[in-house]
């Protein structure tokens, strides 16, 4: 498990539009016991109550006041960023309303990079995107205000994704392509920054962390993960997972094999996910031990590369997308023709969330649940602020 102290976390929640000013000043939280009030239906993916955009991208169902409170997921499309090109990358979360038809992608950063001035000397508060100087695309930044996230707007269930990428290589600073549902299925790609021949992969059922059966393990290849521009694939599909490198498959696990002991339950990543992309810092004196350990040491925060652009960072100059059904969820007999998004039902015999498909509109203020404009409140940014000061965000 990683843990992500960020300042970022605040940037995001504070301000997310149109939730209650009363569910801020109550600081309504919410879990898988707890649920939200019919005023508040939304549980946020950091576990708020709200409405507005506490009801889109990882809005966690079974905590909402009810599944179907969520916005759906907008439908897996196949397609390519070149991050050369951010015309379709939304660069304030806050701002985006459901609308995966106009973007792409949303970032939690700082703010637009025009404001940034690539490779000058000077701070960058809180992480952003900052243009590569080779024309590769765009650097996540990182400096002590936090990380940058990218999220994906659309969600794949099952597919495959390559990841055009240079790692992060300083100790304490993890770069991480993942996928992330709603429900917390996960599957990892990470790179604990030394050495620079390893990449990690890893893979989550439910958020349920096993420390004496930990699914993670460690990769050497013989590129470099820093210097070099690699493709990193995942290849997941509804019998098998796949994490590659270059095209040479690094590890395969099966659906069969994660069937539970008492053989009741596949314990694999089975539900939409979005996409994202990030740096983070895991090597901070209030991380765990063991999450300082596996990053490899606290960040050092006079380290010259640091000291001279302002930042540490990693660099995506691409990702594909390849839906296993183009637009439609491929596990439902009953697809509807306009179909939009992805919905949760409940669970079936064996505990599992259950999925299907709506053409209930994915965006807000078009009536649904959670139909409140996206429009930020500046009292509300302050009364999220003022509850939320040392939010921890797990990415797990």
């Amino acid at each position: 498990m990683r843990r992500f102290s960020v300042a970022a976390a605040a940037a995001l929640l504070v301000g997310l539009a149109s939730a209650p000013l009363a569910a801020f000043a109550q600081g309504i939280t919410c879990n898988s016991t707890v649920h939200c009030p019919t005023t508040a239906p939304c549980c946020s993916e950091y576990g708020f109550c709200g409405t507005g955009q506490f009801c889109l991208g990882g809005c966690q169902p079974f905590s909402s006041n009810q599944p179907t409170s969520c916005k759906p997921n907008p439908v897996c499309k196949s397609y390519t960023t070149d991050f050369n090109d951010l015309s379709r990358v939304l660069l304030n979360a806050t701002q985006y309303n459901g609308n995966a038809s106009k973007w792409d992608w949303v970032c939690e950063c700082r703010g637009h990079p025009a404001v940034v001035v690539p490779h000058a000397h000077i701070a960058v508060e809180k992480g952003t995107l900052v243009a590569d100087p080779n024309g590769n695309g765009q650097r996540l930044t990182l400096t002590q205000s936090g990380g940058t996230l990218l999220s994906s707007t659309r969600y794949i269930h099952y597919g495959q994704i390559d990841f055009t990428m240079q790692a992060s290589k300083w100790a304490g600073v993890v770069s991480a392509a993942i996928t992330m549902s709603d429900v917390k299925d996960e599957i990892d790609i990470e790179f604990a920054s030394t050495p620079t021949n390893q990449v990690q992969s890893n893979y989550f059922f439910l958020g349920v962390v096993n420390y004496t059966d930990n699914k993670g393990a460690t990769h050497n290849f013989s590129g470099n993960t820093f210097t070099e521009m690699n493709t990193y694939t995942l290849n997941w599909q509804q019998d098998q997972l796949q994490w590659a490198v270059n095209g040479k498959v690094l590890r395969t696990v099966t659906k069969a094999s994660t069937l539970s002991l008492d053989g009741t339950q596949y314990k694999y990543p089975s539900t939409p996910s979005r996409i994202q992309i990030s740096i983070w810092p895991a090597g901070l004196p209030t991380s765990a031990k063991g999450t300082i350990e596996w990053a490899g040491g606290l960040i050092d925060w006079n380290d010259p590369d640091y000291v001279a652009n302002g930042y540490f960072w990693n660099t995506f100059k691409s990702v594909s997308i390849s839906c296993a059904d183009e637009g439609v969820d491929n596990t439902d007999s009953t697809v509807l023709p306009d179909t939009v998004g992805y919905s949760y039902t409940g669970n079936d015999t064996s505990d599992t969330p259950m999925v299907t498909t709506t053409n209930h509109s994915t965006v807000l203020g078009s009536g649904a649940p959670g139909a409140l404009s996206a429009s930020i409140s500046l009292i509300g940014m302050t009364a999220a602020a003022a509850i939320i000061p040392a939010l921890t965000w797990s990415l797990f």
